[in-house]
């Protein structure tokens, strides 16, 4: 089935062209940017890097790069029965030796939007002064970044560049993040195409959903995600704190560990958002929260999104059509279009300007103001 690019012209809001087209335009670009690594040699290259068993794999980024690889984790360890860590750049360059605690064989995995973030080519240097033997993948939207220059003059890593439409113009990631995740989830074997479909069908519903919430009104918003789906609520919190500016106070949990001090956010203000798994186990973890926190009456709106058929006869608001049958991992990139969708229309709401939604100009597109120190020398 051929994915046609969506009229973004349902999402548009004043000061958010940019963010309304790059969220719109997510199901086509995921197509052709699978279509592009299904092309490259790139799965056959990780897979001769990991023949090796003692071989650790490192999902690196900054800020929304790094919830990538919280998604990535649990999928890409599961199938390839390797160590599997999420690192984020800015830990990796404060306390390398805690990122890079042994002296063993690493395929270093780095997402980046721009590529000019400080810390991303500072994580690349370290790696290699750390390690006697590292690989590096560098997955970047920008062929014009420093770390996409990095990985071009290094003899032992490859490079893929996304589509020039990926490289998002507006402040906060969108298509970046979830056509790199979905990128990097087939090269690594975990998935063969993009849930395009189900971006469409999450678009249209998304719509809709932002609207009436925000119409509705909330202050605070609780994103909750188990298991694999943790990142994705990591991801949906950010989003939402960016794109109002800090107004509206954002946070995120697993359901389990919501309960243990967390749930005292939840007030009349708040909105609590929870994306409920399609493992079975996790959940019924999840529907047995959801059904708590809606009797507990404290929240503003409980609103639960779901993929399962039988999900709406146990109280989800939302049910995204075409994930029935996928894995956790398969329902994160639909999941999170709704979560952008809301930010941006509660960015509106709030008379912000979503493509550059900070007023004080203190928070920008690409970090600026980090000082690079050099590692101490033990003695």
């Amino acid at each position: 089935m051929k994915v046609q690019d969506i009229d973004p012209s349902a999402f548009l809001v004043d000061g958010g062209q940019w963010t309304a087209r790059e969220i719109a335009h997510q199901p086509a670009v995921w197509a052709e940017a699978m279509a592009q690594a299904a092309a490259s040699d790139l799965a056959s290259w990780i897979a001769q890097a990991l023949s090796d068993p003692r071989t650790r794999v490192v999902f690196t980024g900054a800020g929304t790069s790094a919830y990538i690889g919280d998604s990535l984790v649990p999928v890409v360890a599961r199938r390839w029965s390797r160590i599997v860590e999420s690192v984020p750049t800015t830990d990796l360059v404060a306390a390398p030796r805690s990122g890079f605690p042994a002296d063993v064989p690493t395929l270093l995995v780095s997402f980046a939007r721009s590529g000019n973030s400080p810390e991303s080519v500072a994580a690349v240097d370290l790696a290699d002064a750390m390690l006697a033997q590292c690989r590096h993948l560098v997955i970047t939207c920008n062929a014009d970044g420093a770390l996409a220059a990095a990985a071009a003059a290094r003899p032992d890593a490859r490079l893929l560049v996304l589509p020039d439409r990926t490289n998002d113009r507006a402040f906060a990631m969108t298509s970046s993040f979830t056509t790199m995740l979905l990128v990097a989830a087939r090269l690594f074997g975990v998935i063969t195409e993009a849930p395009s479909v189900a971006g469409e069908a999450a678009l249209r519903h998304g719509a809709v959903v932002a609207r009436e919430l925000v119409d509705a009104g909330f202050d605070r918003i609780v994103y909750l995600g188990g298991n694999a789906l943790h990142g994705l609520a990591r991801e949906a919190a950010l989003k939402m704190l960016e794109l109002t500016d800090g107004q509206v106070i954002a946070m995120h949990e697993t359901p389990l560990g919501f309960r243990h001090g967390p749930k005292t956010i939840v007030n009349e203000s708040t909105l609590v958002v929870m994306f409920i798994s399609n493992d079975p186990l996790v959940r019924a973890y999840d529907l047995d929260l959801l059904r708590e926190l809606r009797a507990d009456g404290r929240a503003r709106r409980v609103f639960a999104i779901g993929a399962q058929p039988g999900d709406r006869a146990a109280g989800v608001d939302l049910v995204v059509e075409g994930l029935a049958d996928a894995d956790e991992f398969g329902t994160i990139a639909p999941f999170v279009v709704i979560a952008q969708l809301l930010a941006l229309r509660r960015s509106a709401s709030l008379q912000l300007t979503p493509d550059q939604p900070s007023r004080s100009g203190t928070v920008n597109r690409v970090v600026r103001g980090v000082v690079i120190h050099p590692m101490a020398t033990e003695g």
